[in-house]
């Protein structure tokens, strides 16, 4: 099955490996975690909240990442995948399990959030394409970077992907609903 792009794609990503590439992968790789993360949804959401005058970013986020990281931590207890061989890895070492890659689901429901939010928002075609673009970009990076640097297989990537975009449409088409009720 998908499975077997798994070695293929790691055994590609470490013949691509440079030093320098490397630790700019890694650099980046580190703005996804809890910390990079954490900083870079709290700026975004307090620059909405303050600019538009409205908590309707703040609540729905924070219902986004607190469904995004659920999913990981029960994804990872439920499916106990291994990660890559340390060997095959870049340091720092993870050592938790590998299915699904919270980086790849959490920064796809971050960066999409942001992104709905902004072109809800926005005026401007261009604008809100560029909304969209960086955000797919985002999702994409964080979760290729994370097979790159050998943290995880790309199908833990892809599912990642998959149920954040799943959860997204969930909360995005919820949203929608609520808003057409109100009105």
């Amino acid at each position: 099955g998908i499975s077997g792009l798994d070695q293929p794609a790691l055994d590609t990503s470490i013949a691509l490996r440079t030093k320098t590439n490397s630790k700019l992968v890694t650099w980046f790789t580190h703005l996804g975690g809890l910390i990079g993360m954490t900083i870079i949804t709290s700026v975004i959401i307090v620059a909405m909240v303050w600019r538009w005058r409205s908590r309707t970013p703040l609540i729905l986020m924070l219902i986004a990442v607190a469904g995004s990281l659920s999913m990981t931590i029960v994804g990872k207890a439920i499916v106990g995948r291994a990660r890559p061989s340390l060997t095959e890895a870049i340091p720092p070492y993870e050592y938790a399990f590998s299915f699904p890659s919270g980086h790849a689901l959490n920064g796809t429901v971050v960066a999409g959030m942001a992104a709905y939010l902004l072109v809800r928002r926005l005026r401007r075609r261009w604008s809100r394409a560029v909304a969209a673009i960086v955000a797919i970009a985002w999702a994409l990076a964080m979760g290729l970077s994370r097979v790159f640097l050998g943290h995880h297989w790309l199908t833990d990537v892809i599912f990642a992907w998959l149920v954040g975009a799943a959860w997204l449409a969930l909360l995005i088409t919820s949203h929608r609903l609520f808003l057409t009720i109100r009105r």
